[in-house]
């Protein structure tokens, strides 16, 4: 994302393991989508295997959605960790399979680079658990991932506020993934704008570039021609 573009948001992953192909007159949350303002992105939440993500997300490609796939494989019900192993396995066949896959994954460098070494679109590691609202546990290692991607990075699950969106985005990710901060807002629409200018703020002062950090205090004007007492 350039840094004078607004920010979305450009794509919403409804999770399509919720779509009942049986009843196709039924309505549901794509009617609330409008396609020529979003990219509706197919995700695999709520699978625990790999066999039940490849089944969802060729289940929404038979239904006429994009050919783009969220891929979470999440076999814990309580910690909702993703499974790092089906991850990977599971993008690699859905890449064989012609998908462009979007795998959600813990802040694990080394799957990261495997995974877009496989020929994932981009990789999405967690800052916290899902829902949390912990914020960025994980700044070591998505500034890792950041340095070494030549894909995007979304920062992905536990964002809270907006200044957490501001500081992933500060950190040098693309994006950021937010969905229980704003929907169990007290006031959604307020908070999904106050993560709008968060996102903005933070991609605006990535491509300025902060200041270095500095041990001790360093006077922001210069001392030289200073009157003193004798």
């Amino acid at each position: 994302m350039p840094a004078a573009a607004p920010p979305g948001p450009y794509a919403v992953p409804p999770a399509t393991h919720r779509l009942n192909p049986n009843t196709p007159a039924e309505p549901t949350v794509l009617d609330l989508l409008d396609p020529d303002r979003y990219t509706i992105l197919p995700n695999t939440a709520g699978c625990a295997t790999v066999e039940e993500a490849l089944m969802i997300a060729r289940l929404a490609r038979s239904l006429g959605l994009p050919n783009w796939v969220k891929l979470e494989i999440i076999p814990d019900a309580k910690y909702l960790l993703p499974d790092p192993i089906g991850t990977l396995e599971a993008a690699k066949a859905l890449i064989a399979d012609g998908f462009t896959v979007l795998p959600y994954i813990h802040a694990d460098p080394v799957l990261a680079k495997r995974l877009e070494d496989a020929g994932c679109a981009t990789v999405m590691p967690l800052g916290s658990a899902i829902g949390s609202g912990q914020g960025i546990h994980t700044v070591e290692e998505i500034t890792i991932i950041i340095e070494q991607a030549s894909i995007p990075v979304v920062v992905d699950a536990g964002l809270a506020v907006p200044s957490q969106a501001s500081q992933a985005m500060e950190m040098g990710a693309d994006a950021v993934l937010v969905n229980t901060a704003i929907a169990r807002a007290q006031d959604p629409a307020l908070m999904g704008e106050a993560f709008k200018l968060g996102v903005e703020a933070g991609r605006k002062a990535w491509f300025a570039g902060r200041i270095e950090s500095q041990r001790y205090a360093q006077a922001s004007s210069p001392l030289e021609g200073v009157i003193r007492s004798t």
